[in-house]
């Protein structure tokens, strides 16, 4: 079968190429690959900062935002030939912490986990794959052209859930709620939190392209300005923060509301420094009760969440978020960015 393949560590090495068909183990699906999604984690493996293939081998099967359709599946199982599924992307290590072995592997505390197209164990971007029954999830059949947005949807259906898990130590009924960075995580955010029933706005440098009319059709509110600006304006009860720009993210934490809450998703690029005020950022936090979370990855108890709220949404406006969808063949195509890309698939039939 072909796959999308690269040599971890080693820029330009990408490539679509025959591998071993897989065969399933015992309590595994075989799965026929629909698509699925390019974040900003693959682009990194590609250009070689990212990634560990499984020992003893060379390259990896990158793809961890996956969508197949079930081929073959075990007996007992739950699972039947034709079900659209989701595999889950990490796994934890073999001797578990104490997350991991109560199913929090997304809270992994030794660091020993390993992950589909990412670390150690071979992803999802190939025609076929296999999962384990307990490692997937069913979808419903409306979002075959839409469910690869599933594995993204899940790191906020935990961010929303680490929100609210905080908002319960005290009286807390949030109302207006701040996103900044309108890609694909922000976007879904913004979902998340309209289904929610609460005022959303979403703040992102552009102002032309699909993003605020994608924001308008949730019902939201689109910002341009700077984060100071507007949330000096809002006042907001929540903040998820999806951007990973050293100041917008200061900002953020500057700006909620009296005991308001940040959830920090986006990832910082590691050489930047930004001068901080420590003492004032302190005391902004402190006098407010202000909360500070950063949240990553996802267990299978958001990845039926992430399900249910996409099954909720429009599908219609689902599909426009994927802004571009390359054939196998053509993998390479989707690793380079394009004005108005917010979410590229590779299309895997």
């Amino acid at each position: 079968m072909r796959a999308v393949t690269v040599r971890p560590s080693a820029a330009k090495s990408l490539e679509v190429c025959e591998v071993p068909d897989p065969v399933p183990g015992a309590g595994e699906l075989l799965v026929d690959g629909i698509s699925v999604g390019v974040c900003g984690t693959d682009r990194e493996i590609v250009a070689g900062g990212l990634g560990r293939a499984p020992k003893g081998e060379e390259r990896l099967i990158i793809g961890h935002e996956s969508l197949g359709r079930v081929r073959q599946a075990p007996a007992g199982s739950g699972f039947a030939a034709g079900d659209l599924v989701v595999g889950i992307v990490r796994r934890p290590d073999p001797e578990p912490c104490g997350a991991c072995a109560r199913g929090e592997f997304d809270m992994c505390r030794n660091g020993r986990y390993t992950e589909r197209g990412i670390r150690e164990r071979h992803g999802y971007a190939s025609r076929f794959w296999t999962v384990e029954s307990d490692y997937a999830v069913r979808l419903d059949p409306s979002l075959e052209r839409v469910g690869v947005l599933l594995e993204p949807a899940t790191v906020l259906a935990k961010a929303w859930e680490q929100v609210e898990r905080i908002g319960a130590r005290s009286w807390f009924e949030p109302e207006r709620v701040l996103v900044t960075g309108a890609g694909p995580i922000g976007l879904l955010a913004a979902l998340l939190g309209r289904q929610r029933g609460l005022d959303v706005h979403v703040l992102d440098r552009v102002t032309s392209g699909p993003k605020p009319a994608l924001v308008a059709g949730l019902g939201a509110t689109y910002h341009s300005g700077s984060v100071d600006e507007v949330a000096a304006a809002l006042r907001p009860d929540v903040v998820i923060e999806a951007t990973g720009a050293g100041d917008v993210v200061l900002g953020a934490m500057r700006g909620t509301a009296s005991y308001g809450i940040v959830c920090l998703i986006g990832v910082s690029p590691e050489a930047h420094r930004l001068p901080v005020e420590a003492g004032a950022l302190n005391n902004a936090l402190v006098r407010g009760n202000t909360a500070v979370v950063g949240s990553v990855n996802a267990n299978a108890r958001h990845y039926r969440a992430g399900a249910e709220a996409l099954r909720r949404a429009d599908p219609a406006w689902l599909e426009r978020m994927i802004t571009r969808r390359v054939p196998l063949r053509d993998a390479a195509e989707a690793f380079t960015a394009r004005d108005g890309d917010i979410k590229v698939v590779i299309d895997l039939e």
